[in-house]
């Protein structure tokens, strides 16, 4: 019986059916994958530590003391595209395991929890060092969006140094830019104070709800991220493409700075209502 089986095989080699794999592709193979796993394994633990970054540095989380006026700048300043890279990356290292040898020796279940743990434990000793500000500073310099959250005029809510103090408006220096913060409510506000706004944005002016006073330490990225963008400018000459307003008022603030510097009578003698 078994010589027929082995008879069969045989015959089945020698016509090519069954094709026998040398044991250095057999290794090659293997090590690939053990490579593929480690890589996913290591961006899954970086990008779980980027995501912890940014919500412990960024003005994300601050947004919900406001209660239900602040979810939805919560939601609007939230890092998808991380946690989407991060579920990503750790689906694929679940499935690369299911390729390997380990899948076969404990429970899956078992071996995800593992890994997960695994992922946590590294993304969250990462926190204490250096590495999410040097990939910060890296974003920055790199102009690179998909780690620098920080692009995008914000809709629903605002954070930054206030840069011109009026009686019912404020202009507000945020990681993108000049732009108008108008109130109602008294606010004990002082210029280079940091503040935190929610409320919506109708055209280039962001209409404040409520308005909150923070340390400059309570956000420290969207001071670096400020610090960035600005500090090339010191000298009051704001370009253009840092002043969120309407083309006639940015021409006009962009000229009247570029002549006296005075900011004060700038967006006084510029700023539509």
């Amino acid at each position: 019986m078994n010589e027929k089986i082995e008879n069969k095989i045989m015959d089945k080699i020698k016509n090519g059916q069954i094709k026998l794999k040398s044991k250095y592709i057999f290794w090659a193979e293997k090590l690939g994958l053990g490579t593929a796993f480690t890589l996913s394994i290591i961006l899954s633990i970086l990008f779980f530590n980027l995501i912890l970054f940014y919500l412990k540095e960024t003005d994300n989380l601050k947004y919900l003391s406001f209660g239900k006026l602040g979810v939805l700048a919560f939601l609007e300043t939230f890092p998808y595209i991380l946690v989407i890279f991060f579920i990503l990356l750790t689906i694929l290292s679940g499935y690369l395991i299911t390729k390997s040898d380990t899948s076969y020796r404990k429970p899956f279940g078992q071996i995800i929890i593992i890994m997960i743990s695994i992922i946590i434990f590294f993304g969250a000793i990462l926190t204490f060092t250096n590495l999410p500000n040097e990939i910060e500073n890296y974003s920055m310099n790199m102009n690179e969006k998909f780690l620098l959250p920080f692009d995008n005029n914000r809709e629903r809510g605002v954070s930054g140094i206030i840069y011109d103090l009026h009686d019912d408006y404020l202009i507000l220096k945020t990681p993108q830019g000049l732009r108008t913060v108008r109130f109602d409510n008294n606010y004990d506000l002082r210029e280079g104070q940091f503040i935190i706004s929610v409320g919506e944005t109708k055209q280039f002016d962001f209409f404040a709800k409520d308005i909150k006073i923070i340390k400059k330490e309570d956000v420290p990225a969207i001071g670096r991220a400020i610090n960035f963008r600005f500090s090339p400018f010191n000298d009051g000459s704001i370009p253009p493409e840092l002043l969120f307003f309407n083309e006639k008022e940015k021409e006009c603030i962009f000229k009247c700075m570029e002549t006296n510097n005075k900011k004060i009578n700038c967006f006084k003698e510029c700023k539509e209502f």
